[in-house]
């Protein structure tokens, strides 16, 4: 027995022993990250198999490169692999934790414009075991520190070298064959990148999306004009007719934009602890001049946030990777909601967002949709008291916002982007109104404390537009961007929502968000129609009486009889009134019972289903990828250059001043004179006593003192 254990030492003692333990335990911590820590839903013999095998080729690749190195700098190599290869894994757990998806290189290439904040963010994410995936790299420390195992300096020979080389990649290719198997055109059709790691591994994932980004890039600069010619056509065939009972019916109305956070539909008439959780957005839902959405769903990817307003601006979708606002936002020609607005409806445009105006390149982007102005942090006060998470929280964001409303020359179109509703959900004891939920979850159970929160900020705000009469001018639009929870939160979710073995299929109909519009004499009600992110630009355009036929747009009028009621996710999922796909599987969307034996009906709506997606998503990123639009002008519409846009800050204050002299803003009309001392909140940084309108007024006069003061103190060119 201790000859044995002297010759297994002795094994290990040598290079090729140290390398095949260092493989095996790097093995064996990524095959227990990919049952632990992804959701990369594996199913059968064959997917099993292939899971537990992926891991292999690629790793013995990379540390066979310290094969070709000799003596103790081939040791070095290794552990140095190792720990970059465990560091990229690590990285990828926390941010699949939050967001389902996997890092890409577009991603990393452009995180510096969403760095900020992100602190929290990660703290309120990571685990414990998350630092079990640097294990590997301990104990291979250790061991060589404790010399239980010796370092060899006797050399290997190249070619044994190569051999391994040679087996790793022979391993690579039966990998790929089994899995073009058991997936066809793997790598070849649009999937969610889950696929590509179940089947191929993390590593070999990387490579296959910095190949993608490598063509894309190639792609813009080898587009041409004629590379339009079948997008055109597809737009063409796929007009809709208007809904002549809605349509021009808001022309001429200002436009309100309100960006609602991580909020989920089924937040609308939620109740906890015997309390409404948005109880101002369920009156407004249920009231009779507000059009709302029951089957609305977010279809956002990569880009959160930017993806939705992507969608909201332009009508086109989000990228597979990355953010199209961080990659293209800055270079990119666009005919976004702004510039049409503005050159066919004379509106005046701004957007309103209490955090700093690089986060997700928007201050370059905005520029390049055609935005008059755009407030961001810098034109509010500078409270530290003010701020939770990712900027200045709602009620105080909100009041200040309605500041700059009053002075924007009528007719305008505004959106306001709330952050309070934002993960991890936190929010300080003297703001919460709501006990949190009990599911035992720290991310779900703060999000009805935040949700409330944003929605009594609604609240304050409609009832100021009551007060100074803007309710009557103009229309508000609701929209949630994108889940607040995420499908890793399956078992929290199950006890909130009372939904046992809450499923793929469950959290496919959890991405319905809200959508609502609301305007004085709108003949509203809720409308059972499926539609998504996608469709609001062209239904917006319409209620405004303005034609879209002449736009590139990857959406259709909701309010349309012929909408087409097929909603895709970015992944190329998708849902329709009858029938749902979640990755492989499919869904009878109503009863959610999974459909094993096809009939020919239904295969024929799940075929034509998934080439419009497929379609639709395709051409979208040929659109946004090769900067399609630079070649393409509408008739009556005006290139935008980005060079007329500044948001300096002086600059906008003495614009907004002029305006107020003699023109149609809401203070121009008023005399001159501010209506913010009709805006009541709550909100305790601000002292304000809801009950008491004149202490409204004496705190809303503190808090433009305060913006005034800290708009004089700052000029920076945002």
């Amino acid at each position: 027995m201790k000859q044995i254990g002297s010759k297994i030492q002795g094994f290990f003692n040598s290079r090729l022993g140290f390398f095949l333990l260092a493989v095996a335990l790097f093995w064996a911590k990524t095959y227990w990250a990919y049952n632990t820590k992804f959701n990369l839903g594996v199913k059968g013999g064959m997917q099993q198999l292939l899971l537990a095998l992926n891991p292999l080729p690629t790793t013995i690749l990379l540390f066979g490169l310290a094969l070709y190195v000799s003596g103790r700098k081939s040791y070095v190599l290794m552990l140095i692999v190792d720990l970059l290869t465990s560091i990229w894994l690590f990285a990828n757990v926390l941010y699949y934790r939050e967001f389902s998806d996997f890092m890409t290189f577009a991603l990393i290439r452009n995180s510096g414009t969403i760095a900020n904040n992100l602190g929290t963010g990660v703290a309120g994410i990571m685990q414990p075991s998350d630092w079990l995936v640097f294990l590997d790299v301990i104990i291979l420390v250790i061991l060589l520190a404790t010399r239980v195992i010796k370092v060899s300096i006797k050399p290997i020979k190249k070619r044994f070298a190569l051999g391994v080389t040679v087996l790793a990649v022979f391993m690579f290719g039966a990998n790929l064959s089994m899995a073009y198997s058991d997936r066809s055109g793997l790598l070849t059709r649009m999937f969610d990148n889950n696929y590509i790691v179940k089947y191929l591994g993390l590593n070999a994932y990387t490579v296959v999306d910095g190949v993608k980004t490598a063509q894309t890039s190639a792609e813009k600069a080898n587009a041409k004009a004629s590379d339009l010619d079948s997008v055109l056509a597809y737009v063409k065939n796929h007009q809709v007719a208007k809904n002549v009972n809605y349509y021009g019916t808001a022309k001429g109305k200002n436009v309100f934009v309100i960006h609602l956070e991580s909020l989920q539909q089924f937040m609308i008439d939620f109740k906890w602890d015997g309390q409404e959780v948005t109880p101002n957005l369920n009156k407004i839902y249920h009231e009779n001049n507000t059009l709302s959405f029951d089957n609305f769903f977010n279809q956002v990817g990569q880009g959160k946030t930017s993806d939705a307003e992507m969608m909201l601006e332009t009508s086109l979708f989000g990228l597979q990777e990355g953010s199209a606002m961080q990659i293209d936002g800055t270079s990119n020609t666009f005919q976004a909601a702004p510039a049409i607005l503005a050159q066919q409806g004379g509106y005046t445009t701004a957007v309103a967002h209490g955090d700093v105006p690089s986060y997700w390149n928007r201050d370059n982007t905005y520029k390049s949709w055609g935005y008059d102005y755009f407030f961001s942090k810098s034109y509010f006060p500078k409270v530290k008291d003010y701020d939770v998470g990712y900027g200045i929280k709602d009620k105080i964001f909100m009041k200040d916002s309605a500041e700059y409303a009053q002075q924007l020359p009528q007719p305008f179109y505004m959106k306001l982007i709330t952050v309070t509703n934002h993960f991890p959900y936190t929010l300080d004891k003297k703001n919460q109104t709501i006990s949190k939920t009990d599911t035992g979850d720290k991310t779900v159970d703060g999000y009805v404390q935040t949700a409330k929160y944003l929605d009594q900020s609604i609240g304050e705000f409609m009832s100021w537009l009551q007060k100074t009469g803007l309710d009557k001018t103009s229309m508000v639009v609701f929209y949630g961007d994108h889940y607040g929870i995420s499908d890793n939160h399956k078992k929290a979710m199950a006890k909130l929502t009372g939904i046992e073995g809450f499923n793929d299929y469950n959290n496919a109909m959890y991405q319905r968000v809200p959508f609502m519009i609301h305007m004085d004499g709108l003949k509203g009600g809720i409308d059972h129609t499926y539609g998504g992110e996608i469709d609001v630009l062209p239904t917006l355009l319409h209620l405004l009486g303005i034609d879209t036929s002449n736009y590139v747009m990857m959406g259709n009028d909701l309010l349309s009889p012929e909408h087409d009621q097929t909603v895709a996710f970015r992944n190329g999922d998708w849902v329709t009134p009858t029938i749902t796909k979640v990755g492989s599987e499919y869904f009878n969307t109503t009863s959610g019972e999974r459909l094993e034996n096809l009939t020919k009906a239904q295969k024929q709506v799940i075929n034509t289903a998934t080439n419009r997606v497929t379609t639709e998503l395709s051409l979208s990123d040929r659109v946004i990828n090769g900067d399609l639009l630079r070649f393409y002008t509408p008739a009556g519409f005006k290139k935008v250059d980005k060079s007329d846009y500044s948001y300096n800050l002086k600059k906008a204050q003495e614009q907004l001043k002029a305006a107020q002299k003699s023109g149609t803003s809401l203070q121009a009309k008023n005399n001159g004179k501010s209506l913010l001392d009709l805006y009541v909140t709550d909100a305790p940084e601000l002292q304000t006593n809801a009950d008491s309108s004149s202490s409204s007024s004496e705190s809303s006069s503190t808090s433009n003192s305060s913006s005034s003061s800290a708009a004089s103190s700052s000029s920076s060119n945002n």
